[in-house]
């Protein structure tokens, strides 16, 4: 069952949610309510990953990060140990290691080998019911209405996409983002194996359960923290209710642990759960309207006629059309998790704030999946450049700056995906960021971007335009 997809789901959340609830109006203790959380956040994972052998790897994979986790700040606790920066980074890329086989295993073609170490056994047969949960876990694919065939590794099948009743065909990059949100009536089915013995890739049925990317982003800011001494304990049944948050676990929003444990541990009153109730309901609301109403409408009138057009003004119409059917299936995912939270007394973030009214690229990505910019901003951009200039590798600011901008938004646009529009995509994001912050330091000095509505306006609308493109690369419709 995949999260916030179709009304059944719903139906399921009266469940853990109507419990949740008297917990809340009745004022019972954080730690009650992290007891709940905790057991509701492993039985939801049991019915979204389906069948069995997908929760025995998330309860596999969960098992090992644990053990890593409580290992690193182990080492980092004794007095034995002083805070090496190889063993920090060892921690972090065996923590970041089931996503890369995911992602890097199938793409280096090296699926025949590891079939063989595991002696052929039911890894194949798993593939067929893995595909739709390796989908949203690790890859994004063509990114495209259309729905054109995926690259595949040489000796590895695609996998066609069914047609929904209604003629409306889901959007693979979409569902990789959102946990492979489809419309209503839609679904997925994967081609039989060739004669020739071609396999599906094995890594994504061993390990490519739903929402190990949006997982791993936790795992790996927790790891971070704890080298920087902001984490002192991390105990299995916190750590439980934070990695495997149901309400957030397939595409966020990303949170962060001591801001989870801070919710957690709150005590709420009466009329402060009621407020978290009622904020909840809206949320929810509105993510009806963004996805099922907003977004549906869009993909039916505006992109599927667009599929197969690729002259210059279908595409410039498809280019606004498919930027606009992103944001609204994907903040309307985002509502439905935020809102879901708040009933469980968790205030996840905000991950959408009006992206298309950013006066500038940097303003763009203070509300354009925020969570994700911002993980990347403090984990990534800012310790490369603090990093560069305390090893003296860059010295001039503005150099290290375009590095790190560099580093963020090629590391986001594999992290996407590996085709090379991801890539490109990222290449994009980070000349823009560059070229404005040069601009911005230019303007300074020659004045010649003026003040005013008039100019606020035209900023607005030119950055509309150069991140809608950049979407458009995104989504593949122009390779």
């Amino acid at each position: 069952m995949i999260p916030y997809d179709s009304f059944p789901f719903f139906l399921w959340l009266l469940i853990p949610i109507l419990p949740a609830v008297v917990l809340g109006l009745t004022q019972a203790s954080p730690r009650t309510r992290s007891l709940w959380i905790m057991h509701v956040s492993i039985g939801m994972l049991y019915l979204i990953l389906r069948p069995l052998t997908y929760f025995t790897q998330a309860v596999v994979y969960f098992a090992f990060e644990f053990a890593l986790v409580r290992t690193y700040l182990y080492y980092r606790q004794s007095e034995r140990h002083r805070n090496k920066a190889y063993v920090f980074y060892l921690a972090v890329i065996a923590s970041l290691l089931p996503l890369l086989l995911v992602k890097f295993v199938p793409l280096l073609g090296l699926n025949h080998y590891v079939q063989t170490l595991l002696g052929n056994p039911a890894t194949t047969a798993l593939a067929g019911h893995a595909q739709q949960h390796a989908q949203a876990a690790h890859s994004v694919r063509g990114f495209s209405p259309s729905l054109p065939a995926s690259p595949t590794p040489s000796g590895y099948q695609s996998f066609p996409q069914v047609q929904s009743p209604s003629g409306v065909q889901p959007l693979s990059g979409v569902q990789s983002l959102l946990g492979i949100h489809t419309l209503p009536g839609t679904h997925v089915v994967s081609a039989a194996p060739s004669n020739q013995g071609q396999m599906k890739p094995i890594w994504n049925s061993l390990l490519g359960f739903l929402g190990i990317s949006y997982v791993t982003f936790r795992i790996v800011g927790t790891v971070i923290e704890i080298r920087d001494g902001l984490i002192k304990e991390v105990n299995l049944g916190d750590f439980i209710s934070f990695v495997l948050f149901f309400p957030t676990l397939a595409s966020g929003p990303i949170d962060r642990y001591r801001r989870f444990l801070a919710d957690l541990r709150k005590t709420l009153t009466r009329q402060e759960y009621t407020g978290y109730m009622i904020e909840g309901l809206e949320y929810i609301f509105r993510g009806f309207l963004y996805k099922f109403i907003i977004a549906y409408l869009i993909n039916r009138y505006a992109l599927a006629p667009l599929n197969h057009a690729h002259a210059f003004w279908p595409t410039v119409k498809y280019m606004y059309a498919y930027s606009a059917y992103l944001f609204f299936d994907f903040a309307g995912y985002s509502v439905f998790a935020i809102g879901v939270s708040r009933f469980f007394g968790i205030k996840s973030p905000e991950n959408f704030k009006a992206p298309f009214w950013a006066k500038n690229i940097k303003d763009f990505w203070q509300r354009w999946h925020i969570s994700l910019s911002m993980w990347f901003r403090d984990y990534i951009y800012m310790r490369f450049v603090l990093t560069s200039a305390k090893k003296k590798w860059l010295t001039n600011r503005y150099t290290a700056s375009a590095a790190g901008y560099l580093l963020l938004f090629l590391l986001m646009g594999i992290w996407h995906g590996t085709e090379w529009h991801y890539i490109i995509y990222g290449l994009y994001m980070a000349i823009l960021m560059i070229g404005f912050e040069f601009l911005e330091r230019l303007n300074k000095k020659k004045h010649f971007w003026g003040q005013g509505k008039a100019w606020d306006m035209l900023a607005r609308i030119c950055t509309l335009q150069l991140t809608c493109f950049g979407l458009l690369i995104f989504s593949g419709h122009l390779f």
